[in-house]
């Protein structure tokens, strides 16, 4: 079934490219862009769907106090947001569908983002990512062909660049609760002979929500450009450096839900005791348990337009980032590789180097009728991960070397792919249009690991090659505001660095490795319907994720807070994704979305081992859960209203967001669970009238004032945890939560030159 359906899609596909190049009548042919239009990056060529979603930057940045880039993005549909801190100022993620970041294709004009072996990205490495960001582009599911890593639930590619043709400057700051603080100047020049200048700084900290998570963050965007009618060259270097406190370790649920007069603010990070003077042991924190790391990223891109039909893109981009972090906690001697009786509090850094460089090349064909897009990139990624550990409390068997090195290994990815594209207008008449969408992509990765592997300390070689065949297509008709589409997308993944780690063994009398994972395949089938109106819209959109060995989040966490996985044959996601909007007066409108869904794993069995109690952990046991379940951190319900007031300088809104009960592993016990929790936010801000005051002369600077109240309501609620694969007699389980915070307040104001 799902090969003959390949088969149809790269027929469908050479059909429409023989098609489009047919000549047709002038006035059916797509409308040509003007010369001044052009971007220095090519615009990424999709099917109009319901699936998609473009954020502006003055939406994006309505409410940006500081939070990360996946906060301010929370009004798309089936987005969820979740931080260790508990503010969404230092470590952040978001999930889409409830697949999670590491499977979400992100890039800055379409140059990579996420991390060639993690296949993340850390958005507290580039703080305040959105004060340069011109647009976001969202699409759900499979989405396009693009560069990097698979798009296996979502892709997210931001567009930086000002090229307006008045210079300005602004200047932001804002302070709140839990000492949070951002301050921000930016400029644009416009500088003679079409040359363009942009920079940005950034600088945010806050002690965070959660005790002793604090952020000290700054970052950095800046651009050069020379934007001639048929030429452009723009040159971006822009990155960041953090030191954040630790919040990977979570707690329980009295605690991340505040029962029984627990203070949720508790973080037993860096958690040790010490002798009193009384005899009993007090409890103390080491001081220095961070994350410490700083990136730089670097881009060259070239626009030519040849013809009115022809332009061609090309761009470089370098990344190298480095940093560690420092713990000081209770491990056994063997963690670490050295010889010693039961266990000891460690003082231990894990570093990580990396480099990525690469290049993309495409090109663009706009003529009568059609639309067409082909391109290659490749990028080759060296990452090295090493371990030191300075001090035990405990004294080793044999004495402990200076910065005593107990792991290191290197890694190299290469990751290339080439891809053709089309929308081609079967009909383009006044208010009627018929567009066939068809995609091709071939993806190679090369992965190569050596060295001593930080899960068990034991020799990891590790070599694997993948080819990935992605093909997409799909038909989209628009006739006096009602949009039909629907859409087939194919999409294949490759295991992360965390897949390998935790599960591969090697075998060096046979060179074999046990517990490979597999790569992933996703079938994505998505029908959309809309109607707009010139005061309101309202659409539906129907999607069926089809899942080939699945790499599923279990619940377990590793060392650092990242959550393990595992290979199931049989899932998939299916839900309806409702929206709509409509302006009730011209100073009054609503917005809203709500998604249902379905996300299920078939045939499913994990062996759960039974202990006693909590005091005494004795093992009595072991069950097994088999059957269909729930996807782990899927809810079936998310929902967001946003109501909007705007009136003489005066912007107001109200945004709620509904997330349903989450599972913690894929086991669909109540007993490890995220409650279902829901926010909302007040934001109020205020353009002081300063032209009427000083009767509209020019240069006359603006002001903006603003007010951001989160969590307005103080839910007590937790977006994330985990749990062991394990359970009490009392059918309780170890599970812990990561808290987020309660009502926050935060305010300040803009100046604009």
């Amino acid at each position: 079934m799902k090969q003959t359906t390949c088969q149809a899609i790269i027929a469908f596909f050479v059909l429409a490219v023989a098609q489009a190049i047919t000549p047709v009548r002038a006035e059916d042919s797509i409308r040509h862009r003007d010369l001044e239009q052009i971007t220095v990056t090519a615009p990424i060529l999709h099917q109009i769907t319901l699936s998609g979603t473009q954020v502006e930057a003055e939406q994006l940045n309505v409410q940006n106090t500081g939070q990360n880039l996946p906060y301010l993005l929370s009004t798309v549909p089936g987005l969820q947001v979740t931080s260790d801190d508990g503010l969404g100022v230092g470590y952040t993620y978001f999930r889409v569908r409830g697949t999670d970041h590491t499977r979400i294709n992100m890039t800055v004009n379409q140059v990579p983002l996420n991390d060639g072996e993690s296949q993340t990205v850390f958005w507290v490495n580039m703080t305040d990512m959105a004060s340069s960001v011109q647009s976001v582009d969202i699409q759900r599911g499979v989405g396009a062909s693009t560069i990097g890593s698979a798009s296996f639930g979502a892709s997210l590619n931001m567009t930086t660049g000002d090229i307006d043709s008045t210079s300005h400057l602004s200047l932001s700051f804002n302070g709140g609760m839990y000492n949070t603080f951002r301050e921000m100047v930016s400029g644009h020049l416009a500088l003679p002979n079409n040359w363009h200048l942009n920079a940005r700084f950034s600088k945010v900290n806050s002690d965070g929500f959660l005790y002793r998570t604090n952020s000290d963050l700054l970052s950095y965007y800046g651009d050069l450009g020379w934007y001639g009618k048929r030429t452009q060259v723009v040159a971006r270097f822009f990155g960041g450096k953090e030191k954040t406190g630790m919040g990977w370790d979570g707690v329980s649920y009295d605690v991340a839900y505040g029962k029984n007069g627990a203070d949720r603010r508790y973080n037993p990070a860096g958690e040790y005791t010490v002798p009193a003077a009384d005899g009993s042991d007090s409890i103390v924190y080491y001081p220095n348990q961070t994350d410490n790391y700083q990136q730089q990223h670097a881009q060259l891109a070239i626009n030519h337009l040849f013809t009115p039909h022809w332009s061609l893109n090309a761009t470089l981009h370098y990344t190298h980032g480095n940093g560690y972090y420092e713990q000081y906690k209770k491990k056994k001697f063997a963690y670490w590789g050295i010889e010693g009786s039961g266990k000891t509090y460690g003082l231990y850094q894990k570093w990580l180097d990396n480099h990525c460089a690469g290049a993309i090349l495409s090109a663009r064909y706009i003529g009568y009728g059609v639309d067409i897009q082909f391109g290659a990139a490749a990028n080759d990624y060296i990452g090295s991960h090493w371990g030191i550990l300075d001090y035990t409390a405990k004294e080793p068997t044999m004495p402990l070397p200076v910065h005593y090195e107990y792991y290191r290994n290197q890694a190299n990815k290469l990751d290339a792919n080439g891809y053709a594209k089309c929308n081609w207008n079967i009909i383009n008449r006044h208010h009627e249009r018929l567009t066939l969408y068809g995609d091709l992509q071939y993806r190679y990765v090369r992965y190569q690991r050596d060295g001593i592997n930080d899960e068990n300390l034991e020799d990891l070689p590790l070599l694997v090659h993948y080819h990935f065949f992605n093909p997409k297509a799909g038909l989209t008709y628009i006739n006096a505001g009602h949009q039909l589409s629907a859409s087939f997308g194919m999409s294949n993944r490759e295991p992360s660095r965390n897949n390998y780690k935790e599960n591969v063994t090697y075998d060096a009398a046979t060179a074999t490795w046990n517990n490979l994972p597999k790569p992933e395949t996703l079938y994505d089938y998505e029908l959309g319907y809309q109607y707009t109106h010139s005061r309101f819209n309202i659409g539906l959109n129907l999607y069926f994720m089809d899942y080939d060995n699945q790499l599923v989040l279990t619940g377990e966490y590793n060392d650092v807070g990242a959550m393990k996985t595992t290979n199931v044959k049989d899932s998939y996601r299916a839900g309806v994704e409702l929206t709509a909007a409509v302006r009730i007066t011209d100073w009054f409108r609503w917005s809203g979305n709500l998604v249902l869904s379905r996300n299920r794993i078939l045939n499913y069995k994990q062996y759960i081992d039974l202990y006693d109690n909590q005091d005494n952990w004795n093992w009595v046991g072991q069950d097994s859960i088999v059957g269909n379940t729930t996807i782990a951190f899927s809810p079936s319900v998310t929902a967001m209203s946003l109501f909007e007031f705007d009136y003489r300088g005066f912007y107001a809104s109200v945004q709620t967001n509904v997330t349903g009960r989450q599972y913690l592993d894929n086991t669909q016990d109540v007993h490890a669970m995220l409650k279902p929790y829901t926010t909302t936010n007040l934001h109020l801000h205020y353009q002081l009238p300063i032209n009427d005051w000083c009767g509209d002369k020019k240069g006359v600077p603006q002001i903006r004032l603003m007010c951001q109240i989160n969590n307005l309501f103080n839910e007590k609620y937790a977006s994330n945890g985990g749990a062991e694969a394990s359970r009490f007699e009392d059918a309780s389980r170890c599970a812990w939560y990561y808290a987020q915070a309660g009502i926050n307040v935060h305010a300040g104001f803009q100046i604009d030159f």
